[in-house]
């Protein structure tokens, strides 16, 4: 199964966090759920900064965890697009509590701490 799977976790969160963890895979996720099915190429241009073989890793591991759906089509050139499974919609309730939180976190202690970094100076 997925690549989580024949590891000890010492608990959920750890699980949890193995699955989604990372710099990329929240982000993959985000645009899935909040934009729907995607194919590779529009994933890559809403992610500047990561690179083709890290978009094709994370979607594996995504896929191995049953998180992302991968359909094929049978055309030429390939088609293939990229959604959400049902547990990876479940995951978005968390994904919106941690935007709303990092909002949050920026609109009061990163701006507070941008103006007592400006005001040092």
């Amino acid at each position: 199964m997925g690549h989580v799977c024949g590891k000890v976790y010492n608990c959920e969160k750890e699980l949890t966090l193995a699955v989604i963890g990372g710099k990329w895979k929240m982000l993959i996720l985000w645009h899935l759920g909040k934009w729907g099915t995607k194919r590779f190429g529009e994933l890559k241009a809403l992610m500047p900064g990561i690179t083709q073989r890290m978009l094709v890793n994370q979607l594996r591991e995504l896929e191995e965890d049953l998180i992302v759906h991968r359909k094929v089509y049978p055309v030429v050139p390939p088609k293939v697009e990229y959604s959400l499974t049902e547990y990876g919609k479940s995951l978005m309730p968390i994904l919106d509590a941690m935007y709303e939180w990092g909002k949050n976190y920026m609109e009061t202690v990163v701006k507070d701490q941008v103006k007592i970094h400006e005001s040092v100076k």
